[in-house]
């Protein structure tokens, strides 16, 4: 006896079209290979007497298996692809006259000499950089220096005031300079200026010590404990007292950063102590410790680092809050800090 094969079911155009995009949808989203396997068994139901293979041309069973064949070849070429290259992000660093401190932020190198924002003049290191407050000291002192100190000391004159600062107004800009007399006489608000000038900015009391403090993170530039002469602090004599035979007056005199004793002057030029180094990637942030007290990121008043006359053994602890941000004489200078910035593109 026979036994009838049950029919083979066909699929009309519309079901055969929704059939075939779920398993599009389907080759799309796994593996093709098996995927074809069902999208062919597909196409054996779509080739029975409802399709019409003489009036789609094109369209009927042997061109729809080509066409889907052939898309799904080309869906796995796709997926076999590499991917795109990914661009690594480029390395933050900062300019060649700073120092990188903990992958965080930029420090001057050095302290500041300042230098006219607009012309690139160089600001005389002995008076406030300000025309107002430069020609108020040359006229004070052309007077008062006669009326202080000693005979000989009273001889010692004023240094040269440039005619340009006294002609017109300027704001100062830092730079961060080797072998350089770095400014003293330089009010907080001044000094904020002048690294809003150069590009840059004061630095936080917090990003001040962690930079002094260097990566080993020691409490002074060169070590652990207080070694006399390693920075340019707390030195065999005071300006004031050598000029005026008293510490606590005049500090406004311009002479007081010329004065010398046993023939050496007590303020050093930029990177002169090379012992006074606070360490970073190999690199060095120098005189954080001595030579000028420097002004930091705080609108009431605050300078740190001690100056060189300064009789303190604290290291990057030194901290002076009991003047205001208007304040000046001729231990206060600045350091500026600034934000890491991406590599050039090679």
């Amino acid at each position: 006896m026979e036994v009838e094969k049950p029919a083979q079911e066909h699929l009309d155009g519309p079901v055969c079209v929704a059939r075939f995009a779920y398993f599009v949808r389907r080759l799309c989203q796994s593996h093709w290979r098996s995927q074809t396997l069902l999208l062919g068994a597909l196409l054996v139901g779509c080739s029975g007497d409802n399709a019409d293979p003489a009036g789609d041309a094109g369209q009927g069973s042997s061109g729809s298996t080509s066409t889907f064949i052939s898309d799904a070849g080309s869906d796995a070429e796709a997926d076999a692809a590499p991917a795109p290259t990914v661009e690594k992000p480029r390395e933050k660093i900062c300019p060649p006259e700073m120092v990188r401190v903990a992958h965080r932020y930029c420090i001057d190198r050095f302290e500041a000499t300042l230098h006219d924002s607009g012309t690139g003049e160089t600001i005389s290191p002995y008076y406030a950089p300000s025309k107002k407050l430069a020609l108020l000291a040359e006229r004070t002192w052309e007077k008062e220096r006669l009326n202080v100190g000693d005979p000989d000391d009273q001889q010692m004159v004023l240094p040269i005031l440039p005619a340009w600062e006294k002609q017109r107004d300027f704001e100062p800009r830092a730079v961060s300079k080797k072998g350089s007399l770095p400014n003293g006489y330089t009010t907080g608000k001044l000094a904020e200026t002048a690294c809003r000038n150069a590009g840059k900015r004061l630095c936080t009391l917090e990003e001040w010590r962690t930079a002094c403090r260097g990566e080993d993170d020691r409490p002074f530039p060169y070590g652990d404990k207080y070694e006399q002469g390693k920075c340019n602090i707390f030195r065999e004599g005071h300006p004031a007292m050598e000029l005026h035979n008293d510490a606590s007056r005049g500090h406004s005199d311009p002479r007081l950063n010329q004065v010398k004793i046993n023939g050496k002057p007590l303020l050093r030029r930029t990177g002169e102590t090379a012992t006074c180094a606070s360490r970073w990637e190999g690199d060095a942030v120098y005189d954080m410790v001595g030579n000028l007290d420097e002004w930091i990121d705080d609108p009431e008043g605050t300078f740190v680092g001690g100056f060189f006359s300064r009789s303190k053994k604290d290291g990057c602890a030194s901290i002076i809050t009991a003047h205001p941000f208007d304040y000046f004489d001729y231990s206060t200078g600045v350091r500026c800090c600034a934000e890491l910035r991406p590599a050039p593109v090679p």
